[in-house]
């Protein structure tokens, strides 16, 4: 027999966060940038980011929306398996321009709010923290609907807008109503009629499909059913992760978005569990490179360098747990992201068993003040906003910034 119980809020939610949190969705990132750099509507074209176009068996990295509902290409398909129709447009990544359009916008979340107000959580993807804003811009939905203006009108970019008092909340409001919406708002009171009717349980932020049928296996198929089983076998069967199992099924959570850096910090690091697992070593390097730019953007804002760059991978527990942390020093301080990378991909490739991914960890360590902290990118090749159809457009003097990844 399930242990369920009878519905009763484990929490008074007059006493949790009631904070105004934005979680920022970039739809299908690197394949809009794509089409807005070949003068496509990401919205309406058809077109596929692979890994490499001369291997049919290469992974598709992004798709455009509508070759996903029309043909069913998504991320993780094969070349091999998109059909040969003419209208559709299939190129290679460009990842240096895709970073630089990734930290362009960010600089335009920071129109709203200050730096510690804002968590980039990837590439395409960042929660914002309006407390304190009201007077300013306003009501946190209308300065989603702000924020989606100015991203469609200076980068040609759709984006998607979750609203709520705590970041689950907002990522879920993302996930599960505003990327079909654009716009979604959740509320604690929205629990019961929008969370717990979820099903299946994978639909949910945090539950992979090895964690579904372990749950599936004690009788809990919909989020309503997770946050009505006995926490305690929960906490029996899963240990602290049953607790956030639970806690997030009534929409619970008290994680703060980033605090500035504090004095004396002596690394820069992104440690991230992934949302799925990851198995395909393409994908597993894309990530990987996501977050290197994202620790030596940090570091360059702060003007620091580091020698010695770490990679730590956890694997799946479904598969054993495990893992690996692996350091290495450079000859001279960095904060050059193509540097990281290039450490990290050594250390990955000479390290890595095969096993599914849900953890990956970069860290800059021995800081020190950067005498010259050159870019990612030469100087040559910046990313700049133009005219509408042209934000895409890299580069002085017209440079072509399908060059700039080759040269960062």
């Amino acid at each position: 027999m399930a242990n369920f119980r009878e519905t009763q809020p484990p929490v008074n939610y007059e006493r949790m966060p009631q904070k105004r949190i934005l979680c920022i969705d970039m739809k299908s990132f690197y394949a809009s940038c794509a089409a807005v750099m070949e003068g496509l509507d990401p919205r309406e074209c058809y077109l596929a980011v692979v890994g490499d176009e001369q291997r049919m068996g290469s992974v598709v990295l992004a798709a455009t929306p509508r070759l996903k509902k029309d043909f069913g290409i998504k991320t993780g398909s094969r070349l091999y398996e998109i059909p040969k129709d003419p209208r559709i447009r299939i190129v290679e990544p460009k990842m240096s321009v895709y970073m630089r359009v990734s930290m362009e916008i960010t600089r335009l979340f920071h129109r709203y709010v200050p730096k510690e107000a804002i968590h980039v959580y990837s590439v395409d993807e960042s929660f914002l923290q309006l407390d304190g804003t009201a007077r300013l811009w306003g009501e946190a939905y209308a300065v989603a609907e702000q924020i989606k203006d100015e991203l469609e009108r200076e980068f040609q970019l759709p984006c998607s807008i979750g609203i709520g008092p705590n970041m689950l909340m907002a990522k879920l409001a993302l996930d599960l109503e505003a990327k079909k919406t654009g716009i979604a708002l959740w509320t604690y009171e929205d629990v019961p009629k929008k969370l717990w009717p979820v099903a299946p349980l994978r639909e949910m932020w945090g539950i992979g499909s090895r964690l579904e049928r372990r749950l599936n296996n004690l009788g809990i198929f919909s989020v309503g059913q997770l946050a009505n089983y006995d926490l305690k076998k929960l906490e029996e069967k899963f240990g602290i992760i049953g607790n956030q199992l639970y806690y997030h099924a009534w929409g619970v959570d008290l994680s703060e978005i980033g605090a500035p850096i504090m004095e004396g910090q002596i690394s820069f690091g992104r440690s991230q569990i992934l949302l799925r697992d990851y198995k395909k070593e393409e994908e597993i390097r894309c990530v990987i490179l996501e977050m290197c730019e994202e620790v030596a953007r940090r570091a360059r804002e702060h003007g620091m360098a580091g020698r010695t760059i770490s990679l730590g991978i956890g694997y799946s527990a479904d598969e054993g747990g495990g893992g690996f942390h692996r350091a290495r020093t450079v000859g001279g301080p960095t904060n050059v992201t193509a540097d990281l990378y290039h450490v990290c991909l050594g250390l990955f490739k000479e390290n890595y068993s095969g096993k599914t991914v849900r953890q990956i960890s970069v860290t800059l360590l021995e800081k020190k003040a950067a005498r010259v902290c050159h870019g990612p990118h030469p100087p040559e090749i910046r990313f700049r906003i133009a005219a509408p159809g042209r934000v895409l457009h890299g580069g002085r003097n017209g440079a072509d910034p399908r060059r700039a990844d080759r040269r960062a």
